[in-house]
């Protein structure tokens, strides 16, 4: 499962980087391609001359030393990767990162990537345990980063507890678990819409809504692991565009669905995961609208995305859309998803505390055309993506 896998191994400064030159050997024994970048500390502990005699290429140490080729490392690494790991992840790199601090070679690569990080903690006991470190995790997780878990047992202080870096053994057949679905989409082209979009109203205002596009984002990257080129087009979001997808940004609806029907014929998949805004004006003002006590505004619908494919849906074509409502969800999505001529709709609600809009999890409940519904449990919405996937494969 990892055979060609670009893999990027950060080392950071505790005694369980004697067990990351391990993983590094492993994870080449797997067939992977193996980078690896240490922090400062972590040279103490291990010389960059092992991890270089193991990966085959030179570590990447120092974000002002002079780069090897005309690129700047940390940006051309994190392109490059489809995973990185950090172990061990010592508290303190578990702090920079949860910051999203940049003041080394470890911390803006890590800033730069957009895929799959993984942490594979290692500290004291009372160090794990604290509430500075529990909550620096929890930032991680919220924002999609993947955890190995630590053991329990004896530690390099002589205690015994939790906080032993996770066995490199385990930590390569987590990836591979994470790469196992890799080519069940490959030859496949998917598309898929993300992201609000904003309709103009003058030079300076505009409709729009809450989403920040995480949720397309992540069916994006979990499409890209799995094989699939990916046509991602992107209203103005917060999320970062994941790597390893072709990313067209647009604005408007209409720019939208222009894009749409620029890949429609080759598209396999689509997946109508934006947000799309439902009203347009007319004729958006030249000039700033001026202010008063009242304002009227005379609005339009905006297209149809996901109802156009439904119309103009090419043989072989599976089309899933989205459904998001705050009341009579399954009965409102059931009659999308008729309308619209999908073969899925994923409903999700609004206005449930910690799911859908500006929420790191969600829930969804995926309904086919012979009204058959699915209920997912709440989860990160990069695991939702994963779990919407395989439902989908199972229909391709």
């Amino acid at each position: 499962m990892l055979n060609g896998r670009k893999i990027i191994v950060v080392v950071s400064g505790g005694i369980a980087a004697y067990k990351s030159a391990d993983l590094v050997s492993r994870l080449k024994k797997a067939g992977a391609e193996v980078r690896v970048a240490m922090t400062r500390s972590a040279q103490e502990f291990v010389g960059a001359v092992t991890f270089e005699s193991l990966a085959g290429y030179p570590v990447y140490q120092d974000v002002f030393e002079r780069p090897r080729a005309w690129e700047m490392e940390h940006i051309a690494w994190a392109r490059w990767a489809d995973a990185i790991v950090a172990a061990p992840a010592t508290a303190h790199l578990l702090a920079r990162l949860a910051l999203g601090l940049a003041d080394d070679a470890v911390t803006t690569l890590a800033l730069a990537y957009t895929g799959p990080l993984y942490i594979a903690p290692a500290m004291n006991s009372a160090m794990w345990q604290h509430p500075a470190t529990q909550e620096n995790l929890k930032t991680l997780l919220a924002r999609g980063v993947k955890m190995i878990e630590p053991g329990e047992g004896a530690l390099a202080c002589g205690e015994v507890g939790p906080g032993r870096m996770a066995e490199p053994a385990d930590i390569v057949e987590e990836l591979e678990k994470y790469f196992a679905t890799g080519a069940e989409l490959k030859g496949k082209t998917v598309l898929i819409t993300a992201g609000p979009t904003r309709e103009k109203l003058d030079p300076i205002r505009f409709i729009s809504n809450r989403s920040t596009g995480r949720m397309g984002a992540e069916l994006a990257a979990e499409a890209a692991a799995r094989g699939a080129r990916v046509i991602f087009v992107h209203g103005p979001m917060s999320a970062p565009v994941p790597a390893g997808v072709e990313a067209y940004p647009v604005e408007s609806a209409r720019e939208m669905l222009a894009k749409v029907k620029k890949f429609w014929a080759k598209t396999h998949i689509a997946v109508f995961a934006a947000a799309v805004a439902n009203y347009e004006s007319g004729a958006a003002e030249k000039g700033k609208i001026k202010g008063g006590d009242k304002l009227t505004l005379e609005l339009k619908r905006t297209p149809d995305i996901a109802g156009w494919a439904g119309e103009n849906r090419k043989k072989g074509q599976l089309l899933v859309g989205f459904c998001a409502e705050s009341e009579n969800l399954i009965e409102i999505a059931k009659q999308k998803l008729k309308a619209k001529k999908l073969d899925l709709i994923c409903a999700n609600p609004i206005g449930e505390e910690g799911v859908g809009f500006e929420a790191a999890e969600n829930r969804v409940v995926l309904i086919d055309k012979s009204g058959k519904e699915e209920a997912s449990e709440q989860a990160d919405k990069r695991e939702i993506a994963g779990w919407i996937w395989n439902r989908v494969k199972s229909r391709k």
